[in-house]
């Protein structure tokens, strides 16, 4: 009803009302003595007002149901919203790829309340194979496992997993890009005549599309493992061979020098030899030692990239017989560095520091790590021959043996850059800069509370601020 037609009805009853009190003051006087005519109109009022109070209260009552309805609607929707959204962070996150699709197809049976739901995938002779179920007790035959038996090309063949009295009812392809994998199924018992509407297949085709990427995050992370197996084989083969190889050759030459000079009587030529000798055996057993450390976990998740470079700064110095200093500020060990940045950072380094102790002649090296506006920096100087730094314009890859060109790949590969100070006789520094992700609080601010206490979350880092973390080894 129309606005102006809802006031016409509140005159008209008005009016009508209004009549009857002006009649039974003056017509209905001759007829309805007191009390009977105030009864007239006190009936015609109750009249009046029960039928606009049973037409206001339906009304209100219509729209109290239709509000009800939407707003289970939009509840349902949000359920299914958050499911997709929990659904996208697992998928993303990729930690178990059969944990993820097992909670896929378990939002699935619950999200659209269906008895079962299966999930089955295409084999190598287009046959498909059980992967994953969901389902009320009773509703699969011998609650049949996932991963086992082979069942047809159609969503029909899918009810030869079911009890009698259940079928699949509608079901959505699995895919990748235009190329089907797969096919997810929903069952509900056969005489439940159950009917999906438009918003539940859309939230099938959802959870469908979140299977396949599932799928292909699993495929992706599969083929990154192997490049990076393959990576790191090659990275130690290099090592290796520049280091390793090269040094045993060198021992074997000058090991027939002293059979010979030995066999010709030249005992001090021959010492001389053994004395090299045993410098070049030194020389690789630090290139293995630094070879192992480096096949391990670089950056431990619980500890960070500053106390793994502080560790490896006095392994460092103990097999180089160099001394090290290193600073770290408490902003740069709380600096919210990815994973991948953490372990470029600590590579970089490692391969600059043998580079200071292959080549440098240096007797001090110096590690500062600090955080400087949203990046953060690690600096390394030396005080050895140094090197003359301008022709670096042209390209590190004229010291392939320095490893320069890999040391700004890696800087490169997560958003930062690597710089190289150096002046022949005066030492080297190399400079390496990395963003941040997010604006880092300074804590060497005093904190306290209203009361002058620290608080908690703050009091760990104002005492981390009170000094810089300093070690030396000689």
């Amino acid at each position: 009803m129309d606005r102006h037609r809802r006031w016409f009805v509140v005159v008209a009853a008005v009016l009508f009302v209004g009549t009857v009190e002006a009649l039974s003051d003056t017509i209905f006087d001759a007829f309805l003595p007191f009390p009977f005519h105030t009864l007239l109109v006190l009936a015609v009022v109750s009249a009046v007002v029960g039928s606009g109070a049973w037409f206001a209260f339906r009304r209100i009552d219509r729209l109290t149901l239709d509000l009800r309805e939407r707003n289970a609607a939009l509840e349902s929707r949000n359920a299914v919203l958050r499911a997709v959204y929990d659904v996208s962070l697992a998928v993303s996150g990729q930690a178990d790829p059969d944990q993820t699709i097992a909670s896929i197809v378990d939002h699935a049976r619950s999200l659209l309340r269906v008895d079962a739901a299966l999930l089955a995938m295409d084999g190598p002779a287009g046959e498909l194979r059980l992967r994953a179920t969901s389902a009320l007790p009773g509703v699969l035959v011998g609650d049949q496992p996932a991963g086992v038996g082979l069942i047809g090309q159609g969503e029909d063949d899918l009810d030869c997993y079911l009890q009698p009295g259940y079928q699949i009812r509608i079901s959505a392809p699995v895919g990748h890009g235009e190329k089907r994998v797969g096919m997810l199924g929903l069952a509900t018992a056969a005489t439940a005549g159950r009917r999906f509407e438009v918003s539940e297949v859309e939230t099938l085709s959802a959870l469908a599309t979140q299977v396949g990427l599932a799928l292909e995050a699993a495929r992706l992370q599969g083929e990154l493992q192997v490049v990076a197996i393959q990576g790191e084989r090659e990275r130690i083969a290099r090592e290796m061979h520049d280091g390793l190889a090269q040094v045993l050759a060198y021992v074997n030459t000058k090991s027939q020098a002293v059979e010979e000079l030995l066999a010709a009587d030249r005992v001090a030529e021959a010492r001389q030899q053994l004395v090299e000798l045993a410098t070049a055996a030194r020389s690789v057993y630090v290139d293995v030692r630094e070879a192992i450390l480096s096949l391990s976990t670089p950056v431990p998740p619980d500890r960070g990239v500053v106390a793994a470079l502080e560790e490896y700064a006095a392994l460092y110095a103990e097999s180089s017989k160099l001394a090290v200093r290193f600073r770290a500020s408490p902003d740069a060990a709380n600096a919210p560095l990815s994973a991948a940045a953490q372990a470029e950072v600590f590579s970089i380094a490692r391969e600059a520091l043998t580079n200071v102790r292959k080549h440098a002649r240096a007797h001090r090296v110096r590690l500062d790590v600090s955080l400087e506006g949203r990046a953060f920096v690690l600096r390394i100087e030396d005080d050895g021959v140094g090197f003359d730094a301008e022709l670096l314009a042209v390209g590190p890859e004229r010291w392939p043996h320095f490893g320069l060109a890999g040391m700004r790949e890696r800087a490169e590969s997560v958003g930062g850059s690597v710089i190289w100070r150096s002046q022949a006789g005066h030492g080297t520094q190399i400079e390496l800069q990395v963003p941040v992700r997010v604006p880092v609080w300074n804590s060497s601010a005093d904190i306290a509370s209203s009361d002058g206490t620290a608080r908690p979350g703050e009091q760990h880092q104002a005492v981390r601020s009170s000094a810089a973390s300093v070690s030396e080894a000689n």
